[in-house]
């Protein structure tokens, strides 16, 4: 004799209550969960310019040191990261903008007038003006930022991310 499929409606009953919970379940929380999970997904680009003041306060062939602060948001956090830029105005029409952070490790580095280098204190790494390497163990030049001049204000482009 052959078995019997038939359903109890016990078992019908809670084959339905199952299913529906199953479904409500992923209608709610599926959303719910992207909600909670995407910020933390996207990464956000900082592209912007930063102004840095009047052209006409940044004196003729000294480096002078400006600095900013720009703010991030990465899912819930937001972060403030400061950043220095020393500004080397050239001529009316030239200006040079070097990241202030060492690329051997990211010390702040100082202009040293006597000597007319940046140095960096945490690994003695010695710069030129225009920020190339003259000793020590950075990889590279000091960072370049791009410069304009608007309506005689002074603005770099800082990218980031």
């Amino acid at each position: 004799m052959a078995p019997s499929h038939n359903m109890s409606r016990r078992d019908f009953v809670t084959l339905v209550t199952a299913t529906l919970g199953t479904i409500m379940a992923a209608v709610i929380g599926l959303p719910a969960i992207d909600y909670l999970i995407d910020p933390a997904l996207k990464s956000q680009k900082i592209a912007a310019w930063i102004p840095l003041g009047r052209l006409d306060s940044f004196p003729i062939g000294t480096p002078t040191l400006s600095t900013f602060t720009s703010s991030t948001v990465n899912g819930w956090e937001k972060t403030v990261n400061s950043y220095g830029v020393y500004v080397l105005r050239k001529s009316d029409t030239q200006v040079l903008a070097l990241s202030n952070k060492c690329t051997h490790l990211g010390c702040h580095v100082n202009w040293k007038a006597d000597s007319q280098e940046y140095v960096c204190p945490c690994h003695d790494a010695h710069f030129g003006p225009n920020g190339d390497v003259h000793s020590g163990p950075p990889p590279r030049p000091l960072d370049h930022f791009e410069t304009k001049v608007e309506n005689g204000i002074l603005s770099i482009h800082l990218l980031e991310g």
